[in-house]
């Protein structure tokens, strides 16, 4: 864990639980797209820079996700780098909090304020074509969070963040985490046509060939939302539909399940809401959501 690994001649990961991409931007400076989840990510990736004499010049931040963001303030006062993240993540980056709030849709209470999902405030600045050291470009990815993007370097490698999962998650987790389900699907079907010389997902393989495992993901999608409309087929209040879901499932119920597979469910009950399969209804003071 947490070794470099070079793609390209300028273009390498860091393998992690999410792993971390690093750009040489010349023979002594480089850039991290992502920063790991937490201080001890930091620490590793600092062991690494030092090794190779490399000065740590940015931080390009996909997304707010925690594990994405969690070594940004010890790198920052580390290395004095500059971090940037992409329109609503650089708030969410700058105020941690605002990730398990949003999830849980208000106060969290303490088993959910963990560093898996509130990393350390960090002073991020806007992301735009401007702040990219040069080569990289921009790619947007939104779907599974607010703004995300990815990135191509100059070497023609493609960090793709968490717009999609590996084929062993999704068989394990059934539901991976989606904000944004229209946004998400057209992120997939843009990403099936890009050409690359290596793709690099956040929590997948590195391929030279993304089309499969996006089609795959894209297949999981609409075997969750066509679940998610049978089950409707007797209305029922959001707290049912997921103790169904996680009992077809067989999954296990803790705070941070709740919270982010239960994100995950609003969101694709609003997009079948919003696209005519299912509809909703208030009776006796509670939200019916039922099959069209």
């Amino acid at each position: 864990m947490y070794e470099l690994v070079q793609i390209a001649e300028n273009s390498y990961y860091i393998q992690s639980p999410a792993k971390i991409g690093l750009v040489k931007q010349s023979d002594t400076e480089v850039c991290l797209i992502d920063s790991g989840n937490d201080k001890d990510a930091g620490r590793k990736i600092r062991q690494i820079l030092d090794a190779n004499k490399w000065k740590l010049t940015a931080i390009y931040n996909t997304h707010s996700n925690a594990d994405h963001i969690g070594g940004n303030q010890y790198l920052k006062k580390q290395t004095g780098c500059r971090i940037y993240a992409p329109g609503i993540e650089c708030c969410l980056t700058r105020h941690p909090v605002l990730e398990p709030s949003f999830l849980y849709g208000g106060l969290p209470p303490k088993e959910l304020r963990h560093k898996f999902l509130m990393a350390q405030e960090s002073d991020a600045e806007y992301l735009t074509d401007a702040a990219l050291s040069e080569g990289l470009q921009l790619i947007p990815l939104p779907g599974h969070f607010f703004d995300m993007t990815g990135f191509r370097s100059a070497d023609n490698v493609v960090y793709l963040a968490d717009c999609l999962s590996s084929k062993e998650t999704l068989e394990k987790y059934k539901i991976g985490f989606i904000y944004d389900v229209a946004a998400y699907l057209n992120t997939l079907e843009t990403v099936k046509n890009l050409d690359a010389k290596a793709f690099v997902p956040a929590h997948a393989e590195v391929t030279d060939n993304i089309v499969p495992l996006a089609q795959f993901n894209i297949d999981k999608v609409n075997e969750i939302a066509e679940k998610i409309v049978d089950l409707c087929a007797i209305p029922g209040c959001f707290e049912q539909i997921l103790q169904k879901l996680f009992t077809e499932f067989n999954l296990t119920m803790t705070f941070d399940q709740y919270v982010l597979v239960g994100s995950t469910v609003r969101s694709y009950l609003a997009w079948l809401k919003d696209t005519g399969r299912i509809s909703a209804a208030f009776e006796n003071n509670m939200l019916l959501w039922e099959r069209i």
